[in-house]
């Protein structure tokens, strides 16, 4: 045997053992997805973590690395990805409830897990001809529960195109805009053109603000309108902010509606916006990145009523769907638009000779290569169904009405907001404020800047004990910092929610 065959075939038994660690140690992940025998996280430095792989195979790579020319045995890979899983956040606990998302279904991690392996890039149908389909009927499917027609799977234009996250998502929904406002701007530039006026909720995600930015439209130019006390837009406030614009000498381009926002969990009144959007010229945009999943219910669905109106909606089946990050879906009431706007017809890729070249997905979207976002989302909705993925969304809203109850039946603990969906925020008091009530309009300064000043400390003691994961940051009367409690996981119980609430009041009233 030649010394290149020797090299070739310890290759190949080297990616046989690393293969077959990779698989064990998915496998005992999957066997203790929603489990609590261990913690939420255990807390490490970025010393210790550094400390922690050092005793493998390190974190460092380039010629420093003894590693670097021959690679690392399939042991000491192991001992590293122990380490990876043991100090890493354990997102499917049930006591994770930091993040709009939590408990990925295990048949998601699979659908990802053989969608890596495979590692098709869904960019044109010759490379990955079944996860074409599949996203085309992952879009299909989703247009449908929105109330749009679904295209046929091999109809010329897909209902969407799956993105890189829900910021993109929004990003792509206001080059549209702005395409369908001003179709020269493609070849003109936007030198010369409209000085375009957006419009979003107070509440509404910050991509929109980046979004602008990017697009050279500039953040001056996006109106943030004023929200009720449950944080969703308010319709006097947005018509007033269209004639602020307007005065002001900006052509109004594109409304952000939200769906369920990332702190109260709001839903804007989309049948009451969305005519005076279109009466005013503006692309209806929803971002239902959160509460998208309301669609799959029949008894919550009523919070997005008016929805089939819009002109696109960005909806994450890896928020209340359970599907792994990402999955990020823009869908549009006139599919054309993704062509005229994004196509460039590279050559070298999408040639329209090809087989089935009017299937490539690529051209219709900002990215070359493209992840197969859609097999993790067709097996979870294929393996789960409508009925499970709608009961997963109203067993979270249940489950956010019991914790709001708990937390008015408790005298240290005060709502920061209305209760609207799942997300419940509220706030611990101190004893001198109990009985004053808990709106911090009511405090004085130094109360307020004390309480605000409480939750930082209180989580980074949450984080170190590890037996716990909630978010806070500021909000209502004067800023203060509340707890802000998502419920996502099917796996969590009401113990868990009561067990949350007592955490937050032991280390609020040790540290106070």
């Amino acid at each position: 045997m030649t010394e290149t065959q020797t090299q070739t075939q310890t290759q190949t038994q080297t990616q046989t053992q690393l293969g077959g660690t990779l698989i064990g140690l998915l496998v005992g992940l999957l066997e203790d997805l929603g489990s609590r025998r261990n913690p939420v996280v255990d807390f490490a430095t970025p010393g210790e973590i550094e400390d922690a792989l050092a005793a493998s195979v390190g974190l460092g790579l380039g010629s420093g690395d003894s590693s670097a020319s021959q690679g690392s045995c399939a042991g000491a890979l192991r001992e590293a990805l122990e380490v990876v899983i043991s100090l890493s956040v354990r997102s499917d606990h049930p006591r994770f409830f930091n993040q709009n998302y939590a408990g990925a279904d295990p048949l998601a991690v699979l659908g990802d897990a053989l969608g890596a392996a495979l590692n098709n890039s869904v960019a044109t149908y010759e490379t990955a001809p079944v996860f074409t389909l599949m996203e085309r009927a992952v879009l299909a499917a989703m247009a449908a529960r929105i109330g749009w027609p679904a295209p046929a799977l091999e109809a010329p234009e897909p209902a969407g195109i799956l993105c890189a996250g829900g910021s993109m998502a929004n990003t792509c929904a206001m080059q549209l805009a702005r395409h369908a406002a001003d179709p020269e701007l493609l070849e003109r530039g936007a030198v010369g053109g409209p000085r375009f006026a957006v419009f979003a909720s107070a509440q509404g995600h910050y991509s929109i603000d980046k979004a602008a930015r990017l697009l050279g439209l500039g953040s001056r130019q996006v109106h943030r309108v004023d929200c009720d006390e449950t944080g969703a837009m308010s319709v006097p406030a947005f018509e007033g902010a269209l004639a602020a614009a307007r005065e002001a000498g900006q052509t109004p381009l594109l409304v952000n509606l939200t769906a369920g926002t990332t702190v109260t969990g709001a839903f804007d009144p989309l049948s009451a916006l969305i005519p005076i959007a279109h009466a005013a010229g503006l692309w209806a945009h929803v971002d239902a990145a959160v509460g998208g999943g309301v669609l799959f219910s029949a008894r919550e669905r009523h919070r997005v009523a008016g929805i089939e109106t819009a002109d696109s909606v960005t909806w994450n089946l890896h928020k209340l769907s359970g599907v792994t990050q990402q999955c990020s879906a823009l869908l549009l009431r006139e599919p054309a638009r993704l062509r005229a706007c994004f196509s460039t017809r590279a050559a070298y890729l999408f040639q329209p000779d090809k087989a089935h070249a009017s299937l490539d997905m690529g051209d219709l979207s900002v990215t070359c290569a493209r992840r197969n976002d859609a097999l993790k989302a067709w097996l979870t909705w294929k393996g789960r169904g409508d009925a499970w993925l709608g009961a997963r969304v109203e067993r979270a809203v249940d489950l956010g009405v019991a914790v709001e109850a708990m937390v008015e039946a408790r005298p240290a603990l005060a709502l920061a907001a209305p209760r609207v969906f799942s997300n419940v925020c509220f706030r611990w008091l101190p004893p001198s404020l109990r009985a004053r009530g808990g709106d911090p309009g009511e405090w004085s300064e130094p109360e307020r800047a004390r309480v605000h000043a409480l939750a930082p400390e209180v989580k980074r003691r949450m984080q170190v004990e590890g037996r716990l994961m909630v978010g806070y940051q500021p909000l209502g009367s004067g800023g203060v910092n509340a707890w802000r409690l998502l419920i996502i996981n099917p796996a969590v119980e009401r113990g868990d929610l009561a067990f949350a609430l007592d955490e937050i009041e032991r280390l609020s009233a040790a540290l106070w």
